[in-house]
């Protein structure tokens, strides 16, 4: 009996130091986080999200998404997720403020998905082909060349004012030869102009509004995932990825006939998935919650206590971030 005491005393130290260093140490550390912002209040990060989001979070869970897929992006140091695109900083306690729970989720059967919402798909085949307007803003192949040849030829001037470059001799001979007596003066040859870069208000018409507002934040004209792409690609996987292992959810969809025009947001599928004439399939109120949390996932915005990987924009001036 006399080694009871000793052993009391240290099953109570083992739950007491556990507790204390899995509970109230963070708590003291992390438990107050308020959102990241400047110092007018403005460019708050994170922000609540709206009631459809939340309530695709409890869908989310309820059809155990957690189990193949986390929300953490690791640091670079213990693991290749920066390496794979699935973020440009690790994740922080403060990306989690309004996450009731947390679905940081432990295994990967499928992708992380904290920046879904940002990220870009890979082999979309909604999205446009490489070198297309949608996705192109800058200058057309050979301008660069083009453009560093005419100032080879022309230097500027004293003072920095460049000379007017001389016109091709052809058009020249064209434009400067007086027509022979008693015939009518031929216009002249028209010079063929150089395709003009794409500027953002061409890409803008050129694109769905949320496209473009999406391709001018990243500035990168990358397609993100839209919500016509989870749709389908939660009611028909393979279609979307030919090597997916992830189960259908087709009792999220309706399956309904056509009375007078077709939904606006009816799926649009192909191949064996594609249903006979007169019927459509539409997603369910559960669906489009699911879809809205999904989009809302994203931790691209920076955070002055992680390291990002993407080049800093400079701040306003007369800003400053918390």
């Amino acid at each position: 009996m006399k080694g009871v005491l000793p052993l009391f005393l240290g099953i109570f130290g083992t739950f007491a130091f556990s507790w204390l260093g899995l509970t109230v140490i963070p708590n003291a550390q992390i438990g107050h986080l308020d959102p990241q912002m400047d110092e007018e209040g403005t460019d708050v990060y994170p922000a609540p999200k709206s009631g459809m989001a939340d309530r695709g979070r409890e869908v989310y869970a309820a059809n155990g998404c957690v189990y193949c897929h986390s929300q953490q992006v690791r640091a670079d140091y213990a693991a290749s997720d920066i390496e794979r695109k699935w973020g440009e900083r690790r994740s922080a306690p403060r990306d989690y403020i309004f996450e009731r729970p947390v679905q940081l989720g432990k295994m990967r059967m499928g992708p992380d998905l904290a920046n879904i919402g940002k990220r870009a798909p890979a082999d979309d085949e909604n999205a446009p082909p490489p070198g297309s307007t949608t996705t192109t803003s800058g200058p057309a192949p050979g301008a660069p060349a083009a453009a560093a040849t005419a100032a080879k030829s022309n230097p500027p001037a004293a003072g920095g004012t460049a000379l007017p470059s001389p016109a091709p001799a052809s058009a020249t001979a064209s434009a400067g030869t007086p027509p022979a007596s008693g015939s009518p003066a031929a216009p002249p040859a028209p010079v063929a102009a150089s395709p003009a870069p794409a500027t953002a208000a061409q890409t803008a018409s050129t694109v769905p509004a949320e496209t473009a507002d999406a391709l001018a934040a990243t500035g990168k004209g990358e397609l993100p995932y839209s919500a016509a792409w989870h749709h389908r690609h939660l009611y028909a996987p393979r279609s979307v990825s030919v090597d997916s292992i992830m189960p259908s959810y087709r009792f999220l969809y309706e399956k309904r006939r056509i009375s007078g025009e077709r939904a606006a947001d009816a799926l649009q599928l192909s191949g064996p998935d594609e249903l006979a004439a007169g019927w459509e399939i539409v997603p369910s109120y559960e669906a489009e919650c699911l879809v809205a949390y999904l989009m809302s996932l994203d931790q691209s915005h920076a955070l002055a206590e992680v390291r990002s990987t993407a080049p800093a924009s400079p701040p306003a001036p007369g800003k400053a971030v918390k």
